[in-house]
């Protein structure tokens, strides 16, 4: 923790009301790492983000020309009176990166940029070849990228095999299985009875040149369609000259793959088409992107492509001699080409410079072409993070979300002397975070509460860490000064064993590994250690494919690029202990939606049952008003003007569109006839806009409702609003109505359970929270396996899984894998240490 100096002086808001903030007045220093600490809901990001950053961003863009602003994605101006001494401002927010196929760790760094310029002017080329210009090593542009697969190192392609699965089936017998389902399927099989094919033998007696015309052909013939007549039938029809029932246009299997895929705004129809279509490497690249004449440049003895697949540790180790000018191969291209030798040496200092940053961050174990979609939230706001280091701004604000997400406390040290590096370069930094170390380590605490939503909103604390000691309100106090008491474990007994063999993916090279069934099992590691891969990945499809599950319930659709970006196959075997598992549920942190028409009580189906709560009201049952009548997506009950939004946006030339409540129902989203009737003297749109908390009073005497709202206060969301926009969801609250929903089920046993980093934007007190439900679920009869760095949940888990020893290809074995106690002990293990400190508490 440093001192702070009085004489940089101070940030003063005075009447912040962003959301839920309750007209605070607040100082906070400058030139300090402060960072604001709450409940999950409190109000510290509205004070962060939506009050501090967004006038930040406001003031900027004032000195800016109007033309410009467009560009920008600005926020919403925000509530508060008056902010004094703010500094420029750069925010580094958690958000699940949703870039392309085409977007890479490279491209987010700018480090492939450097690569490209050392390539084209200090690469080693082919006797006679000429010079190549920078862009001709770029996947993404017409001079560099492979003609063949466009520079995505695949080709799709639709065969016969793919697109009929069973040629004993007959087409009436669906042995075209890439053709649509219901009535379009049944349409192309009735003009193929136009076209006088025999739709009733198998698929393999039809001849080739038949087969190879309905799947391939490009043709697309409009026939007349005589419902369910026969091929004879058909003919004769034709021959009378009798009135078809419609008239139908042909689409080749195929066409119809490639067209849907291409052009389906549906992310559920892309993914199901894409099952019939076969990837292979690229045959004219090997996969490399890349045209031949880039790809014969070298430098260091690797070919561009093969350079940006390595880790940057070994990067690292590469280009380190080249940029002290100690390598034999730079001092002789010294001997005859001074200037090539000059370049070479000057772009190594750069990268190796640039790469020093992404090690320090613990993020030596991602290559160059790595994807951004593959990365979580925390891996990409350390690479921006790392590029901030590198720019070398000063004078600024940096405000950061939750830096320690998807950390290991191990990488959180290294995460520390990073911020401390930004902070001694003359600038202030504002931190989102329920990490105790993070928070320990700052210069000034700003703990907002007491509680969530309307229950928060209060600055409880602003001052030097040691002064909350004092604060009794606090609830970040007690796990911040260790003053909560030690829970006594129960002894483990596992009801039996999950055995996988052989498990091979990304890191994992065939390793073996067992999961406690009846049990809550913590895989633990640093980042890019395998742990992901191996429950994520390995586990879930084996599991999938064992039960017969293409998904579950729990799963949300795949974002369309995801369907490109799967390039890792799995090999491995469930060897035991599958049978007593009978569903597999996987919560993850990927939106409960993409509209703001989804929301925590549609999600659930807590919103079905207060519909018909609604429609069985006197009023309604006179009107003859059914349930569907009070949902703000049905015609009916909506208002006409905004149809259900509940809000209108207002378009202003050079400021940021303004969404204001329609003037027609008032941000209701309901017409006045549906908001006439109401229960308990409340109508539909004011139940929506009660709280979790709320609900579960006005709501008291009703079971069917009480169950759900029961659940969702107890994984720590009372704080939301019912009818709150799934938009406005982080990945942890989704997560955790995800995982309500499935807890409000009656619990039927001998089910896995599989969560991805569950306490990510958690409080501490949160976190205790979670450790109730997930205990609950283990005392039914279940099966949970976490993936966490959390060590209070590690801790008090049956079993723990700890994969490394180190990330990447230094990692990918399980270390240890035992009780919190005997990982603890071990001495290669990473987590070993930090899970002895929270044992010992």
């Amino acid at each position: 923790m440093g001192k702070i100096n009085n004489d940089n002086g101070f940030v003063t808001v005075s009447g912040a009301r962003q959301n839920n903030l309750k007209d605070v007045s607040l100082k906070i220093p400058r030139n300090a790492l402060v960072v604001f600490t709450g409940i999950s809901g409190s109000g510290k990001s509205s004070l962060a983000f939506g009050t501090l950053y967004a006038e930040a961003q406001r003031r900027y863009l004032e000195s800016v020309s109007p033309y410009a602003r467009r560009l920008f994605n600005q926020m919403p101006i925000p509530e508060v009176d008056s902010i004094e001494g703010l500094p420029p401002a750069v925010a580094l927010q958690q958000h699940r990166s949703s870039g392309s196929n085409r977007s890479s760790v490279g491209s987010v760094t700018t480090l492939s940029n450097l690569l490209r310029m050392l390539y084209s002017r200090a690469g080693d080329y082919p006797k006679g070849q000429s010079i190549l210009y920078a862009d001709s090593f770029s996947t993404n542009t017409p001079e560099g990228a492979c003609p063949e697969c466009h520079g995505l190192g695949s080709v799709y392609e639709v065969t016969e095999k793919s697109l009929v699965p069973d040629d004993t089936l007959s087409i009436r017998e669906r042995a075209i299985d890439a053709w649509p389902k219901a009535w379009q399927g049944k349409n192309l099989r009735d003009i193929l009875v136009t076209l006088g094919y025999d739709v009733d033998i198998p698929w393999k007696d039809l001849p080739q040149k038949q087969r190879d015309w309905i799947l391939f052909t490009d043709e697309q013939p409009q026939v007349p369609v005589y419902r369910n007549y026969n091929r004879e039938q058909v003919q004769q029809a034709i021959k009378d000259g009798l009135q078809p029932s419609y008239k139908g246009t042909f689409i080749g299997a195929k066409k119809y793959i490639l067209h849907t895929f291409a052009n389906s705004q549906s992310a559920l129809m892309k993914k199901r088409v894409s099952n019939y279509m076969v990837k292979s490497e690229c045959p004219v690249c090997n996969g490399k992107k890349l045209r031949k004449e880039s790809l014969s440049v070298t430098f260091a003895g690797y070919d561009i492509a093969d350079i940006s697949q390595l880790p940057l540790k070994k990067l690292n180790v590469i280009f380190e001699p080249y940029s002290k000018g100690s390598a034999p191969a730079l001092k002789k291209i010294a001997t005859s080409h001074k200037e090539k030798a000059i370049v070479a040496q000057r772009i190594a200092e750069d990268l190796v410079n640039r790469v020093a940053v992404l090690l320090e961050l613990g993020l030596g174990y991602l290559s160059l072409d790595r994807n951004t979609p593959t990365l979580s939230p925390g891996e990409h706001q350390r690479l921006r993070l790392a590029t901030q280091v590198r720019s070398n701004l000063f004078g600024v604000v940096y405000v950061l979300d939750e830096p320690s997400a998807g950390l290991h406390p191990a990488d959180t040290e290294a995460l520390l002397s990073t911020l401390d590096k930004l902070k001694s370069g003359g600038n202030s930094l504002f931190i989102v975070e329920h990490d105790l170390d993070i928070i320990k380590h700052a210069d000034w605490i700003v703990d907002v509460g007491p509680e969530a939503g309307s229950a928060g909103g209060n600055i409880i604390y602003s001052g030097p860490p040691e002064g909350l000691r004092q604060c009794t309100e606090s609830k970040t106090r007690k796990h911040l000064f260790n003053e909560h008491p030690l829970v006594t474990k129960k002894v483990f007994s596992p009801a039996g064993w999950l055995e996988l063999n052989n498990i091979s993916i990304n890191n994992l090279k065939n390793i073996d590994v067992s999961f406690p069934l009846g049990a809550l099992t913590s895989v633990t590691g640093i980042s890019g250690s395998g742990k992901s891969s191996l429950v994520s990945q390995v586990l879930v499809d084996l599991m999938k494919v064992h039960l017969g599950q293409d998904s579950n319930d729990q799963i949300e659709d795949e974002e369309s690029d995801e369907v490109l970006n799967s390039t890792a196959s799995t090999s491995g075997t469930i060897a035991n202990g599958a049978t007593s598992l009978k569903r597999m549920v996987v919560v993850n942190q990927k939106p409960i939606g993409r509209t703001p028409r989804s929301n925590l009580a549609t999600y659930t189906g807590f919103f079905d049952v207060v519909r018909k709560i609604f429609a069985s009201t006197p009023l309604a049952k006179s009107k003859k008003y059914k349930a569907g009548r009070f949902s703000f997506n049905v015609g009916k009950g909506r208002c006409g003007n905004c149809d259900g939004e509940g809000f209108v946006m207002v378009e202003l030339l050079f400021l940021p569109s303004v969404y204001a409540p329609c003037p027609v129902c008032e941000g209701s989203r309901y017409n006045p006839e549906t908001l006439a009737v109401t229960y308990k003297n409340k109508n539909i749109a004011q139940v929506l806009e009660m709280t979790v908390d709320e609900a579960l009073l006005f709501f008291e005497e009703d079971d069917r409702v009480n169950r759900t709202l029961k659940v969702l206060q107890e994984v720590g969301l009372g704080y939301l609003r019912l009818g709150q926009p799934a938009t406005e969801l982080s990945g942890g609250e989704a997560q955790r109505i995800k995982l309500a929903k499935e807890l409000q089920r009656l619990n039927r046993g001998n089910t896995l359970y599989i969560l991805d980093e569950p306490t990510t934007g958690l409080h501490p007190t949160d976190v205790e929270k979670l450790q109730l439900q997930l205990e609950k679920l283990v005392e039914a009869g279940n099966t949970v396996i976490v993936v966490e760095h959390d060590m209070q949940i590690i801790a008090s888990s049956d079993w723990v899984i700890d994969m490394g020893p180190g990330a990447g290809n230094e990692g990918g074995n399980v270390v240890i894998a035992g009780t919190p106690e005997e990982v603890s002990e071990n001495q290669i293990s990473k987590t070993a240490s930090f899970l002895k400190k929270n044992l010992s508490r």
